[in-house]
């Protein structure tokens, strides 16, 4: 454990999970939420229940999808990026061979 980690309590379904982090408060809350708006959705409420470690499992594979798809849009993102700065480029350098 390095000095800026911290012990934290995280209860979800019934059962309290304690790890260490040194996330800030603010990504604590956002993961938190995240992924009790992802164990409730894959979670009935009306007709039977899911045992916890199929709920964390299906939570897993949905992070895991949304983590692959912003990947993918982060590669088309840097792409796009990389393109407009080399057309920047040859447009700035042909602005300044005209001169």
């Amino acid at each position: 454990m390095s000095e800026t980690e911290r012990l934290v309590r995280f209860e979800l379904l019934g059962q309290e999970y304690k790890f260490y982090t040194a996330s800030s408060e603010e990504e604590l809350r956002t993961i938190f939420s995240m992924v009790r708006q992802l164990v409730e959705t894959n979670s009935p409420q009306t007709s039977g229940t899911l045992p916890v470690g199929k709920v964390a499992i299906l939570a897993c594979l949905n992070i895991a999808s949304r983590h692959v798809k912003l990947m993918h849009e982060f590669e088309g993102y840097k792409r796009d990026s990389e393109e407009r700065i080399i057309r920047l480029n040859e447009e700035i350098r042909s602005k300044l061979l005209s001169e």
